[in-house]
């Protein structure tokens, strides 16, 4: 499997991203509190895939031959159309495409991007008004209430806009940090300490909820994990 990815260049976008699969590959799709718009092809079929967020690590195989690429959502940024909620867990909604390789979304037919030009098909979703950003959101993340919210109406918009609650996501981001530093190699004990576990059991069973692997496997090298 090759993976590319890079920033992305739009407000509502982490990041662009793209992969092949020139060998059948098995890998670990791990915990996410983003959303994604995908693309998928393989042989003549081309689907287009809405992606809420994970909360657990599936392994996954990307057979021979197929290619993908799609965009990661900044947090809060989400289609009203297709809350995130449902779509949580790799319940992904396939948009239906038609001739010419466009895709059927809100009674429109829209051009099918590419992988060099996904950027201006997000752009415009958003000046469409079917992908809006909670600016909300970031307030929330961080434990503040937004004043005129009651603390359950916050919880409720978080949720709306990410799918999961705060709660969960800074479960998520805790486990994805403790992973990426068993991934360079530091050591167990202080990952543990640096990631906010309080002990090794706690962190080992993080790990397995997470990314599928345990800390010891992360430090000795996972072939491909799908951050």
């Amino acid at each position: 499997m090759i993976f590319d990815e890079v920033a992305g260049d739009l407000p509502l976008v982490q990041r662009v991203w793209s992969a092949r699969c020139d060998a059948a590959t098995g890998f670990t799709s791990v915990v996410k509190g983003s959303s994604m718009i995908a693309f998928a092809r393989a042989a003549d079929r081309l689907t287009v895939h809405l992606r809420g967020p994970e909360t657990k690590a599936t392994p996954l195989i990307c057979p021979e031959g197929c290619e993908f690429f799609g965009v990661d959502l900044r947090l809060g940024a989400y289609l009203p159309l297709f809350p995130p909620r449902g779509l949580a867990d790799l319940n992904d909604v396939l948009l239906p495409t038609l001739h010419g390789d466009r895709i059927l979304l809100d009674n429109r037919a829209w051009e099918m991007p590419t992988e060099q030009n996904v950027d201006v098909f997000v752009d415009r979703l958003v000046r469409a008004g079917l992908l809006i950003f909670d600016p909300l959101v970031d307030e929330i993340r961080h434990g503040e209430r937004p004043r005129a919210l009651s603390q359950r109406m916050a919880q409720i918009r978080f949720r709306r806009a990410v799918g999961i609650s705060r709660r969960k996501l800074a479960s998520i981001e805790q486990a994805q940090y403790a992973a990426r530093l068993l991934t360079t190699g530091r050591s167990i004990a202080d990952v543990m300490t640096t990631a906010g576990y309080y002990d090794q059991p706690q962190l080992a069973r993080a790990m397995r909820w997470a990314v599928g692997h345990t800390p010891g496997e992360l430090r000795s090298g996972v072939p491909f994990l799908a951050f």
